[in-house]
C-alpha cells in the first residue's frame, strides 16, 4: 500500500515535470524608438516649460496589444506579439523624449508632475493599427495635437497628423518597423509645427 502511494506520487511529479517543460509560443515584444533630434538653438520657448499629457484614444482603449484590421469591421490583435508597454504610455514617453532632446523648451514635464507649466501639449489618438488590405499592408497612425498656453488659459493651435507607411512584411515585425518610421516623421513634423 505504501509502495503504491509512493509510486503514484513519483508518477505525478514526472508528469508535472513534462507539462512544465512544454514549449509555449514566444511572445515578441516591440517598442517605439525616439529618433535622433537636432538641438534647437534659437526658439521662442527656451525659458518656458511644457507638460505632455497622457494621449487619449477616440476609438478602442490603448494597451500593449498590437491591433490589425483586414476591413473596417474585421479586426483583431496579434496573439504572439505585443508592444513593450501601453501604447499611450509609449507615445507619451516618446513625445517627452523628442521635446526634451530638441531643447525647444527649458523643461519638459509629464502629466504626473505637480509643477505648473507654461504650455500643455494634449494628444488624441484617432488611429493606431496595422491595416492589411488584400496584398497591401500599412502601419497607420493618426494623432491630433492641441497646444495650450497655460499662462493665458487659451488654445494656441491644434493639428491632426495622419500617416500611412507601407510595411515590408505583413506580420507584427513589419508593422513595428513601419510604425517606428512613422514616429520618426511625426516627431520632425511635431517639432516643426510647435516652432
Amino acid at each position: 500500500m505504501r509502495k503504491s502511494r509512493l509510486t503514484h506520487i513519483v508518477s505525478m511529479m514526472i508528469v508535472a515535470g513534462f507539462i512544465g517543460c512544454s514549449k509555449a509560443p514566444v511572445i515578441n515584444v516591440y517598442s517605439l524608438n525616439a529618433p535622433q533630434i537636432p538641438i534647437e538653438s534659437a526658439n521662442a520657448y527656451k525659458d518656458k516649460s511644457i507638460k505632455v499629457t497622457f494621449p487619449q484614444s477616440i476609438k478602442e482603449p490603448m494597451s500593449e496589444k498590437m491591433r490589425f484590421s483586414y476591413t473596417m469591421n474585421d479586426r483583431g490583435t496579434y496573439q504572439n506579439s505585443q508592444w513593450s508597454n501601453n501604447m499611450s504610455r509609449l507615445l507619451q514617453g516618446t513625445f517627452i523624449e523628442v521635446l526634451d532632446s530638441s531643447r525647444l523648451f527649458k523643461v519638459v514635464l509629464s502629466d504626473m508632475s505637480t509643477l505648473e507649466e507654461n504650455y500643455r501639449l494634449e494628444s488624441t489618438i484617432f488611429d493606431f493599427e496595422h491595416q492589411v488590405r488584400g496584398r497591401d499592408s500599412y502601419a497607420v497612425v493618426s494623432i491630433q495635437f492641441t497646444f495650450i498656453d497655460e499662462d493665458r488659459g487659451r488654445l494656441v493651435k491644434s493639428k491632426r497628423f495622419s500617416y500611412q507607411e507601407p510595411t515590408l512584411t505583413t506580420d507584427a515585425k513589419g508593422y513595428a518597423i513601419a510604425t517606428n518610421r512613422i514616429i520618426a516623421k511625426l516627431s520632425q513634423d511635431l517639432l516643426r509645427w510647435l516652432k
